[in-house]
């Protein structure tokens, strides 16, 4: 088995609200991975006196821990409890209510013997590479088709006919893309947050199968390197307009 990962904050004066584990069992017959990318507010008040960081960490041990040791549940079973935990956890301190509460993108796969599951919601991606078809991007596109009819994305968020993340809605999991391989046609898989996805998405570098690529040959920090080159190549943002200069970046590699 092949596990490498990496996580690198947008700026060194913030926090990284990116989130990335994995986690194996003792019996060595499985394992799980979450992969969280947390939705940075516009300047203001968020009802909550935490911040993204925390809910990210919050949220992403929840899932992972529940998704490694709770194999009975599906895993948006398992979201929807981690979603639930941490909202209890923060319910009486902060307004859950807020549109802008801490919420974040989410990724996680698990695989044993026999089958690979996945879950994707929002933006964050999951790449498996088949044995005999190459490698397929896993997508929740509803951002991306919400662009492209012009629509604004901000009064969109977590409503019907607009785009989903994990905040404080335990029932926001029967939104995200879900499914399962077997496990003898699947070779390896790969998660990122937007930040990493950028190599492809937004500089156009390569597409998903050289992404792979270059995670297999030279790890996730090479990624994550070749992402912030291409940042600071064009810091202004002139030719490839973004939000932010630099984002938070996350990416995981496995091998089963």
């Amino acid at each position: 088995m092949r596990i490498e990962l990496a996580t690198a904050p947008g700026d060194h004066a913030y926090p990284n609200e990116d989130y990335v584990s994995v986690a194996l069992p003792a019996s060595g017959g499985g394992g799980a991975l979450v992969v969280l990318d947390g939705v940075t507010p516009p300047e203001g008040d968020d009802g909550c006196v935490h911040g993204v960081s925390w809910f990210t960490a919050r949220l992403g041990g929840s899932l992972l821990e529940l998704s490694g040791s709770r194999r009975d549940m599906p895993l948006t079973s398992c979201l929807s409890e981690a979603i639930a935990r941490t909202a209890a956890s923060h319910g009486s301190t902060c307004d859950l209510s807020h549109p802008l509460t801490p919420q974040a993108t989410a990724v996680a796969a698990r695989w044993d013997t026999g089958r690979i599951e996945y879950l994707v919601l929002s933006d964050s991606v999951l790449l498996v590479e088949l044995i005999h078809d190459g490698v397929t991007p896993l997508l929740d596109d509803r951002i991306d088709r919400l662009r492209a009819e012009g629509r604004r994305l901000a009064p969109l968020r977590n409503t019907e006919g607009g785009f989903f993340t994990a905040a404080a809605d335990p029932g926001v999991s029967g939104k995200a893309v879900t499914g399962e391989f077997r496990r003898d046609e699947v070779r390896a898989l790969a998660a990122l947050t937007d930040g990493a996805s950028r190599w492809v998405e937004l500089f156009g570098e390569g597409d998903w199968t050289e992404c792979f690529a270059l995670l297999r040959k030279e790890g996730p920090q090479a990624l994550i390197d070749r992402v912030r080159a291409a940042e600071h190549a064009d810091p202004d943002g002139t030719a490839f307009p973004r939000g932010k200069t630099h984002d938070d970046a996350a990416a995981i590699f496995v091998e089963p």
